[in-house]
């Protein structure tokens, strides 16, 4: 049984179950997934508070993680629950509900990354 979609190709088939919907190969062997390599950084992670646009409520930005989108996914939810505090990953960039700079320092360190604060 196959279930087409208009203009979007394949959508499920019972053979190879899921379809990606941008490459429409079997999710299990999506090509455009493993395109999201590690991003370029120099090295260094960097921490840095943050309040604009955030109606003065302050959070931790935390950049420079050299991990794919997965890996990043699996430290902010390490850091989160270290900082007993919530957060996101948003287009390669982990926010810390708060001022945790001390404890990510610390952490991330420990972790074995290089770690700088920025910012003021």
């Amino acid at each position: 049984m196959k279930i087409h979609n208009k203009g979007a190709g394949l959508v499920y088939s019972t053979e190879s179950g899921k379809m990606c919907p941008d490459c429409h190969k079997p999710a299990v062997k999506c090509i455009c997934r493993k395109k999201q390599s590690i991003p370029k950084s120099d090295g260094i992670v960097r921490l840095m508070r943050e309040t604009k646009g955030r109606k003065g409520k302050g959070v931790t930005l935390i950049t420079g993680v050299p991990l794919d989108h997965e890996g990043l996914k699996v430290l902010v939810k390490f850091l989160k629950q270290k900082c007993g505090s919530g957060g996101s990953l948003k287009n390669g960039v982990i926010e810390i509900q708060g001022d945790h700079r001390d404890v990510l320092e610390k952490e991330l360190d420990r972790l074995g990354y290089k770690v700088k604060r920025a910012g003021g």
